[in-house]
């Protein structure tokens, strides 16, 4: 996918919020990871991103003369959002604050299906990551001239939390949504029931603007939402009929279904299926042998 021209590595999005965004672009992180300051004076960040002293020193140069950093959030524990914490709060001494470490938030079915084994998935997961302090849900953190809410929006992974601005200025997203691609939700970390969740959580609310971690401010949130809710129940609907024709492993129903798709990312694609064949197996609309696996075949149930 050839991507729009990068822009400016540091970029005021609004009076309260400024961007920087990591050099560690990939087809899955496109331009790459977006760290977010927030406020003025004592600022929070969100998302320091990965284990990069550039990008740490490409935060603390955003900052205006005499400014400091108070506290440091993070929405979930992937290996280009948490790991650059550790970093920034031993440069600040800044506390970081998140759900929980890497296991947090998982369901008792992902968790029984973590503990058994067979699924891999652990995609990029900062498996080491801790906060200094755990946030609840809806639990509101101020300081200064700034305040934020979390939001606990598992489904992409388990401890995923979005933040959010007072009167619905503005909703800080992490990976739950983006404007340029549907999210990975890669089980025993995603799960697809908890992202379908977190989808009509946000889409009760009026937030007038996404901030994402990674690509462009969305705009439109209530329409990205729709959208994100259509494509995955269009893609349950192929998953099923592709049963109905053949059985088959998740990564073979991928390369049936993403015919479009370059070879690069169906491994990408494979997991998100694999998430959709759980929770269809789970409401019985699909079947797979002998025990669960990342590889075991699935099938139509019988009528």
């Amino acid at each position: 996918m050839a991507l729009p021209p990068r822009p400016a590595r540091v970029a005021t999005l609004a009076p309260a919020v400024r961007r920087v965004l990591a050099e560690n672009p990939s087809p899955m992180t496109y331009w790459g990871t977006n760290s977010y300051v927030v406020g003025s004076g004592e600022v929070a960040v969100i998302d320091p991103g990965p284990a990069d002293p550039d990008q740490i020193a490409a935060i603390l140069g955003a900052l205006s003369p005499g400014e400091t950093v108070s506290h440091i959030f993070v929405t979930h524990a992937h290996l280009d959002h948490s790991p650059g914490a550790a970093l920034l709060a031993a440069a600040t001494g800044a506390p970081v604050l998140a759900y929980g470490d890497a296991q947090a938030g998982r369901s008792a079915q992902m968790t029984a299906l973590a503990a058994r084994g067979g699924l891999a998935g652990g995609e990029g997961v900062d498996a080491g990551f801790t906060p200094d302090r755990t946030l609840a849900d809806s639990e509101i953190t101020a300081h200064g001239d700034w305040q934020l809410e979390a939001l606990w929006t598992p489904g992409h992974f388990g401890n995923h939390l979005a933040f959010a601005l007072p009167a619905r200025r503005g909703l800080f997203c992490g990976d739950l949504v983006m404007g340029w691609a549907s999210s990975l939700v890669s089980p025993p970390d995603g799960d697809l029931a908890a992202f379908m969740a977190s989808l009509a959580r946000l889409a009760t609310r009026e937030d007038q603007v996404f901030y994402p971690g990674h690509g462009e401010v969305i705009a439109a949130p209530a329409r990205r939402l729709a959208e994100l809710r259509a494509h995955r129940e269009m893609r349950g609907r192929q998953i099923a009929d592709a049963l109905r024709s053949a059985p088959g492993s998740a990564a073979e129903l991928a390369q049936r279904i993403y015919v479009e798709t370059p070879a690069a990312l169906l491994p990408a694609a494979a997991r998100n299926v694999l998430a959709h064949l759980i929770e269809m197996a789970s409401k019985n609309e699909a079947a797979f042998d002998a025990e669960l696996r990342a590889d075991s075949v699935f099938s139509a149930p019988q009528e």
